[in-house]
């Protein structure tokens, strides 16, 4: 678990930091809350690809992992973007250190709930059904 726990932040720290980033160069474009959605979206999918296969080396895959996945990240989204509202709410004009230190403090509390959801829900060890498991081991043994 620990080893999955530190592919985890590895994985999420190095999209985390990639979306921090792009969510700067974002922040004059459009609203933030627009930002954020948009960065949260792609840095989702990238990020669910990296977890499955590297975090917690899971076969799992598809459209209903990404949903699933996505659900959590609709929790991470409220989250930082309530991070940060709060943060204007205090400061009108934070600097860019405080705003991003405030974003990635958020991210960090939401990603390790989000381990826990995709660890023990999304990418969880399915155990194989006893009929499975015999048919399985039936064409093995007549092959």
């Amino acid at each position: 678990m620990i080893a999955a726990f530190v592919r985890f932040v590895v994985c999420g720290g190095g999209v985390g930091l990639a979306s921090s980033g792009v969510l700067v160069l974002l922040h004059d474009r459009m609203p933030l809350a627009v930002a954020n959605a948009l960065v949260t979206v792609v840095s989702t999918l990238i990020a669910t690809e990296l977890h499955g296969r590297v975090s917690f080396r899971s076969e799992r895959g598809g459209w209903g992992v990404h949903l699933q996945s996505g659900l959590t990240v609709l929790v991470s989204y409220a989250f930082t973007t309530g991070a940060l509202l709060g943060l204007y709410a205090v400061q009108s004009a934070p600097s860019v250190l405080t705003e991003q230190a405030v974003y990635l403090s958020a991210s960090a509390l939401a990603g390790i709930g989000r381990f826990a959801v995709l660890r023990l829900v999304v990418f969880a060890e399915r155990p194989v059904p006893a009929g499975a498991a015999l048919s399985r081991a039936a064409v093995v043994i007549a092959a």
